[in-house]
């Protein structure tokens, strides 16, 4: 697949990387020389220095023959002009913008397709963090909350600590603590290292296990993998920006938020816009002002400003000086596996969580939801089997007759039936019928391109 990339930043710079490694064509388009000669450096890919939004530099760019266009500089304007002269001037199959104003983004309807900037994908990072966040929240104890099927079917990732029900237990032993739930271990990584689950294999302290579940299970599940979380009740907040306030907006009706804020203007701002959220100014690495606001009977701490120094800072003391939980955004995905799991409970990748939503686009076939995980290292993806027993390789067979490929696993099927879906958690006897959506983990994303193979129905289907 032939694809160009608007902005070479942490975004583009990543989504590049990941891409490479899956034989596309890919030229990156930006401004910033030293940037492109970083990305040269280290990627097999092509680079073109120039303006996006220029016609001359698109060409240069091989616009003409363009599958793809995902548009993630840093301006909403120049991403959303080029992909529609990329959709007027060159007729490109797909265009993608990433768009970060909400007041694009809360008229989004109006602006993609034809009517619009011809725009296929809205891509709003703020708002997807901010998702990701609420979720963490919801499933206290999560490291990661995925939903599928929309919502029928989430993907969790906890860590398994030493009171946990079934450490040091096998596998199986979770069907026997639970025989009304119905769940599955999708991988487990140990020490940074995938292990592909089996029946007999022991949890051990200190494993980040991934389990997929209907829902409704999810917190049955999660207590009996390790010690759970009360509920929480008091949020802090730090960063009033586009992702701060958006958080606080959508929690504070359900949790007791506060605000910290530097800015005297953006904290007059935000009391405005929130109802029941209390916003401070000032400065959350004071270690005054988190006295002051009994920090210590905090529940989560959530840092969320542009400076990922600041963040770590903050979190760190909110931590020393006795605060249950603290979430931090960084920006620079090489910080994220230094500070995870120390006094950083968990780091907040926005590039990781951007490029989910971009891959499902990129994802050949029918791919319909793709997460990236671990870095970029693995990915948890929804794919409809289509076709029949003659067209399909999996369509009409039992789990454990499809030749799926090496570190691969199908957790759970959503069932589209008369009434409602149906969430069957998969087995090895389990039955693959057409038009199933199936949730599947990879734990080395370089599998992927042999799961679209496997999913490829014959041409003479259609």
């Amino acid at each position: 697949m032939k694809i160009i990339i608007l902005g070479g930043g942490q975004v583009g710079g990543t989504l590049a990387a990941s891409l490479a490694s899956e034989d596309s064509d890919i030229t990156v388009i930006d401004i910033d020389e030293v940037r492109l000669r970083e990305l040269r450096d280290r990627l097999d890919i092509g680079t073109i220095s120039g303006m996006g939004s220029h016609p001359n530099v698109l060409e240069q760019a091989g616009i003409e023959d363009a599958e793809l266009l995902i548009a993630v500089t840093s301006s909403d304007e120049i991403n959303m002009i080029a992909c529609q002269i990329a959709h007027t001037l060159y007729s490109t199959p797909t265009k993608i913008a990433r768009v970060r104003s909400a007041n694009y983004v809360s008229r989004k309807h109006e602006l993609v397709g034809d009517g619009g900037f011809g725009i296929d994908l809205f891509i709003a990072p703020e708002q997807l963090v901010t998702n990701h966040v609420k979720r963490l929240i919801e499933h206290p104890g999560s490291l990661q909350v995925l939903d599928f099927a929309e919502g029928k079917v989430q993907l969790v990732a906890v860590k398994a600590y030493h009171d946990g029900p079934l450490v040091g237990k096998q596998l199986r032993a979770l069907r026997e603590h639970m025989p009304k739930i119905d769940t599955r271990v999708a991988a487990i990584f140990r020490k940074n290292k995938p292990i592909i689950p089996e029946g007999d294999t022991v949890i051990e302290v200190d494993d980040e296990v991934f389990f997929i579940a209907a829902s409704y299970n999810i917190m049955a599940v999660m207590s009996e993998l390790r010690r759970l979380d009360k509920p929480y009740k008091k949020i802090t907040i730090v960063g009033g920006g586009n992702i701060g306030g958006r958080l606080a907006k959508a929690i504070e009706n359900d949790y007791q938020v506060k605000l910290i804020e530097y800015s005297r203007d953006r904290c007059l701002e935000l009391s405005d816009e929130l109802n029941n959220t209390i916003v401070l100014q000032g400065n959350a690495a004071d270690r005054e002002l988190l006295l002051e606001e009994n920090i210590e009977k905090t529940d989560v701490f959530i840092a969320l400003t542009n400076s990922d120094e600041a963040n770590i800072m903050s979190s760190m003391l909110a931590k020393r000086m006795g605060c249950h939980k603290v979430l931090t955004l960084i920006n620079k995905p090489e910080f994220v596996d230094l500070i995870q799991g120390g006094e950083i409970d968990i780091a907040i990748s926005p590039q990781q969580i951007t490029i989910g939503s971009l891959l499902t686009k990129v994802r050949a076939g029918t791919f319909v939801n793709v997460h990236s995980l671990r870095r970029g290292a693995a990915e948890a993806l929804e794919v409809i089997a289509v076709g029949d027993e003659k067209s399909s390789k999996v369509v009409g067979k039992r789990i454990e007759q499809i030749s799926l490929p090496p570190g691969t696993t199908i957790g759970a099927i959503v069932r589209e039936t008369d009434e409602d879906s149906e969430v069957i958690i998969a087995h090895h006897d389990t039955l693959v019928e057409s038009n199933d959506h199936l949730i599947m983990f990879v734990v080395d994303k370089r599998m992927v391109r042999q799961i679209e193979k496997l999913f490829a129905v014959n041409l003479g289907y259609f």
